[in-house]
């Protein structure tokens, strides 16, 4: 029984940390969700708009037969939603590990 006792002691403090550090961190994580949104589309619009700024100046430069704008807008944009998508999957991981628990 005595070792029930301890099991259950320990998963209600972790639960009331938990609860705390949820407390302490409400308004800082909105803020956070902002900041992301906020750089996922900064990382999504600065590849694409720089890859039509080149695009448009060797369509300028060096014409071809083929849209260099619209090539490169592509790619850029290709570019900016891959660097989001690691992005935002390096954060989600991070943000949904377990937190640590140093009294164990």
């Amino acid at each position: 029984m005595p070792d029930e006792e301890s099991t259950f002691r320990r998963q209600v403090a972790r639960k009331a940390a938990r609860k705390l550090e949820s407390r302490r961190t409400g308004d800082a994580r909105a803020w956070f969700g902002l900041g992301m949104f906020g750089m996922v589309g900064w990382s999504v619009a600065l590849p694409t708009v720089f890859g039509a700024l080149l695009g448009a100046w060797l369509d300028r430069h060096h014409p071809n037969g083929h849209s260099w704008t619209l090539s490169l807008l592509v790619a850029g944009l290709l570019l900016g939603c891959v660097s989001a998508w690691h992005w935002v999957s390096r954060e989600s991981a991070t943000m949904t590990q377990p937190p640590r628990d140093d009294h164990e």
